[in-house]
Order: C-alpha cells, then structure tokens, then sequence
C-alpha cells in the first residue's frame, strides 16, 4: 500500500469479496467454535496448530511450522511480481474460567479464548481460502502468520527470530496487517487510527522491607503496609503532577500483599502491577518516577524499598500512509459509514507492536459488540463473561483479503 492510497480500491479486486466471505461464514463460524471448545495457553499449542493446519489443507500454500513454539506460517505466492504482505493472527487463550453459558464454551478447566484470538484466526484462514481462489488477480506474496504466545511470551518476536518476516528467495516482508476484536464498537465496523494505537506495557515489583513484630506493638515493629499503602496512592500523584495529559500513563497496582495473619506485623509488603505508555519520552519518565517514589516514601518512614521494573510490549505504532490506504480499502469494501478514526489510542498491549517495529504496518479494531446489548452493559476483552457477535467474522475475512489484494508494490519493476 502506498501513501496516495490504492488507486484500484472500486476497481475489479473487491467486487463479490464480501459476499462470498458471508457465503464461508458458517464454515468460519464452525471453525471458531472448534478452536474455542479447547483453548491452549502459551507457547505451545499443538491442537490449535493441528486445527489451523487441517483448516488450510488444500490450499496452494506453502506451509511451515515453528521450532520452538507451535505457530504456523502459510505463504500464497500471487500471479504477478508484486510485494509482500504479512495478515496475522493470534492464536492463545487467556487463564480464565468461562461463564458465557455459551452451548460451545472452553472445555479446558482454567483456560477461555476471552480475547478473541480464536475469532482472529477463523478469520485469518477463511482469508487464506477468499485469496486462494483469487490467485490470478494477486500481485505478490501474502504471508499468513499465525501465532501462539501472545498474552504471554512475546510469540511476534520468536516468530520473528525463525524467520516469519523473510521469504524464501531471500526477500522480505513490506506490510504488516492485522485486526483486534473489540466489544466496545459496533459488529462489522473498523476503527483505525496513525501513530501509537496500542501501549507499551511494563510491569512493576516493589517490596517494602520493614521489620516484624508484634500487633499490639507497632512502635516497637516497623510496619510495611502502611508504607506501601502510601507508596500506591503516591503513584497516582506522581502521574498525574509528572506526566503530560496528552502523552499519557496508567500506573495500576493490581496487587498488595502482606502478612499471614491479623495479629503479625509482617516484615515485607509486595506490590505488583503494570505501567503503560505511548511514548519512549514518558516511559522513561514513568519508570524514574516508580522508583524515585517507591525508595523516597519508603526511606521517610525508615524502610526501604526495593523495586523491579520490568520491560514488556513496545508500543503498537501505525504507519501514516498504511493507515490511509487500509482506511481507503476498508470503505471501499464496506462503505465509509462503517469506518471509523480511532480518536485515541487503546491503553492495552500487543505484541504485534515486534512485527511493526520493522515492517510499515497497521492494526485495527473490529467491533463485534453482540446485536441488543448496550456498550455501557457489554462484557469488555479479558472478561470471563465476554460474547463476540459471529456475524463480523465475514467482515474481518474480507477485509483481510481486501488488504492484501490492493497493497500496492513500492517498487513494481524489481525482480521476484
């Protein structure tokens, strides 16, 4: 895709895309409940990975699969020269007990595709299958990248460390796409947005050390809890007083622990959470700042305080000129009323931020929010009770064919 955009959106690319998407979704439908009936958590995800391949068996793909995690990488090479174009998917659960009442719900104790990631990859196959069929009008390659690990373990990257972003003939990937499903938006409309979409996420471990004691002897102790209780809300203060508003930062604690039992005063207290941001400026910022605060609060009231900060996702940045054309594709596909700028960016992570750190690339949002349900009463991403409308699956599928299918070729008269 170019910065002017794809010049053949309503030429002969689109046209019967989306009807034929909705001509596949029971098949779509059906595979994503098989994939939700038994989520896998991790790394490894050998009944997933089975699924995915026996779903893509039959296509003229090229087909291979990882060595130290259980992804599956297909190649469709198109009828013309043309670029390369990378379409992902994520494929791992979250550990969660599901509570959807669903007549297909997880079968696995402890284990819930609460993200949408079994969506993403029903979707990204039936794109595989809608492209396929359309060989003959594909310039170029299209690289479907399915991935384990995404919750957890940063499975871009060790996808990207065996090779996902180069070709076989020693070329390499020029775009990256991919979609998120969301709750919180309409079924079958797309929200995207330049520049920083998803945040950097870092997590934070503080122990307070103080020293045990006796309940009915505080003076005599030095209690942890009140100082870390007085660490957590000097965080809030400290983004609020230190960050600016229109680079943002959210500092949850999600967890304070201490003692055994009412009548101790431990020794330590521990706080865990996560930082997140859009920029490398104000993650610096926030990660002087958890320290500065942590040691200092601590030290006023004669303890100490040890902190741990973690690095995790970088943030997902949108490449200006991809975003245009996908925006362009997608209402040509859809109509306009059913695209939408994003007008902020999505404060959680994503690993696709590895692959977009080196390919010009984009991510969108698919609104999937069940028909009925108010926004203000819909279970959000991550909730044990959370229910995608299946009727967007036709949309994400075509619009993932749609974006491959008029990527355009930065150099068009280079060699394949």
């Amino acid at each position: 895709m170019s910065a002017a955009g794809p010049a053949t959106a309503s030429g002969d690319a689109l046209p019967g895309l989306l009807a034929e998407a909705h001509a596949l979704l029971p098949d779509t439908v059906a595979l994503r409940r098989s994939i939700h009936r038994f989520p896998e958590l991790g790394m490894h995800l050998p009944r997933t990975q089975r699924t995915v391949l026996e779903a893509l068996d039959g296509l003229d793909l090229d087909l291979a699969t990882g060595s130290r995690l259980s992804s599956v990488t297909a190649t469709l090479e198109g009828a013309r020269p043309g670029p390369t174009v990378l379409l992902r998917a994520d494929m791992d659960a979250l550990p969660l007990d599901e509570a959807t009442g669903l007549d297909f719900a997880s079968e696995v104790p402890g284990a819930m595709h609460a993200c949408g990631h079994d969506m993403h990859t029903a979707m990204l196959v039936t794109a595989a299958r809608l492209l396929s069929a359309r060989r003959s009008q594909l310039a170029g390659r299209v690289v479907f990248m399915f991935q384990p690990a995404e919750e957890s373990g940063g499975g871009a990257r060790h996808m990207i460390d065996e090779g996902v972003l180069k070709t076989a003939d020693g070329g390499e990937v020029e775009s990256a796409f991919a979609l998120h499903l969301t709750t919180r938006f309409d079924s079958g409309t797309v929200h995207l947005r330049p520049g920083p979409t998803f945040a950097a996420s870092d997590r934070l471990h503080v122990v307070v050390h103080g020293r045990g004691g006796h309940a009915s002897a505080p003076h005599r102790a030095l209690d942890p809890v009140p100082v870390a209780c007085e660490i957590v809300q000097a965080l809030q203060t400290m983004v609020t007083r230190t960050v600016d508003v229109f680079d943002p930062a959210v500092v949850t604690v999600a967890s304070l622990h201490a003692g055994t039992t009412g009548n101790v005063i431990p020794e330590t207290a521990e706080i865990h959470g996560t930082f997140r941001t859009l920029s490398p400026a104000t993650r610096q910022r926030v990660r002087e700042g958890i320290t500065r605060v942590a040691e200092h609060v601590a030290a006023a009231h004669g303890a100490r305080a040890e902190v741990t900060l973690t690095e995790g996702y970088p943030p997902v940045v949108n490449d200006g000129a991809r975003t245009a054309a996908l925006h362009a594709a997608a209402a040509a596909l859809l109509g306009s009323g059913r695209v939408h700028r994003l007008p902020q960016p999505f404060m959680g992570a994503e690993d696709f931020s590895y692959v977009l750190q080196q390919v010009p690339g984009v991510m969108a949002f698919l609104g999937a929010r069940p028909p009925g349900v108010p926004p203000e009463e819909v279970a959000d991403l991550h909730s044990n009770r959370v229910v995608f409308d299946e009727e967007a699956l036709a949309t994400g599928s075509a619009l993932h064919a749609a974006a491959a299918l008029l990527a355009e070729d930065p150099a068009p008269d280079r060699p394949r």
